[in-house]
């Protein structure tokens, strides 16, 4: 089993993982706004895309996105949104060594209470039951429409990307790797010793809480809240997004001077 992954450019590499519906093309308002400079490489994870037949829970995911980075020349960063925050959260723990640096876009440690995790797990296996029942495109058109993703115009929003996607495919990734289906991993943060960025829309209240907690116990971490942005704050505002990211990342330079 392998992720499919498109590898463009020379230098530093970063390999950016999407979310839920999406894929690894999900991520070219990003990718243009960094340019030429860096080599950037996007997967499709299980589920999704040109990996939609493959089927993987989150700890066999990270250890697929670990043989993505260790494929790749050099120190890795790591930059995972949503979903692929969470997997990105489990690659860091699972394989210490494979990546150097770490941003977390809209991402959670996990959902600690055990009542609303199973909560959780009963409301994604309704939506991976209608996602077949409806096909695709009508589930885009449900799922898109929901607040969090009320800040995506038409352009940012890649429905065209998305409708790649299976039925099949992304009701295994909800089956398989849904927030509910995930261990909480709070505990566990102060475990994490490479460099944290933490990402959050100014108006994804939820998850600007959820960085800054984060924040207080990882190590080695800060926090960048992208004003006027929301869940999909990369997305919405791709260019205050690059810039936070290139600052953080030159400060985690100097300081390694």
């Amino acid at each position: 089993m392998h992720l499919h992954r498109t590898s463009e450019g020379n230098g530093r590499e970063s390999v950016l993982v999407h979310g839920f519906t999406q894929t690894g093309r999900s991520w070219k308002p990003v990718l243009d706004v960094l340019g030429p400079v860096g080599r950037r490489t996007t997967v499709d994870l299980p589920g999704h895309g040109w990996s939609g037949a493959e089927r993987a829970d989150l700890w066999r995911t990270a250890d697929l996105l670990a043989d993505v980075a260790h494929a790749e020349p050099g120190p890795t960063t790591l930059v995972g949104y949503s979903l692929g925050g969470r997997c990105a959260l489990h690659v860091v723990l699972a394989h210490p060594r494979a990546i150097e640096r770490l941003v977390l876009v809209g991402a959670t440690a996990g959902i600690e209470d055990e009542d609303e995790r199973a909560a959780r797990v009963e409301r994604d296996e309704t939506l991976a039951d209608r996602i077949e029942q409806i096909g695709v495109e009508s589930f885009l058109d449900e799922w898109l429409a929901q607040p969090l993703f009320a800040g995506l115009t038409e352009a940012t929003a890649g429905r065209e990307e998305r409708l790649v996607n299976t039925p099949e495919g992304l009701a295994s990734s909800l089956r398989l790797t849904g927030t509910g289906t995930q261990d909480p991993l709070w505990d566990r943060l102060a475990e994490i010793e490479v460099p944290v960025l933490l990402v959050a829309g100014e108006q994804d209240e939820r998850f600007v809480a959820h960085a800054q907690r984060m924040a207080g116990l990882l190590p080695d971490a800060a926090v960048a809240v992208i004003p006027g942005a929301g869940h999909a704050a990369h997305l919405e505002a791709p260019v205050a997004f690059v810039t936070a990211w290139q600052g953080w990342e030159r400060s985690v330079a100097a300081r390694a001077v």
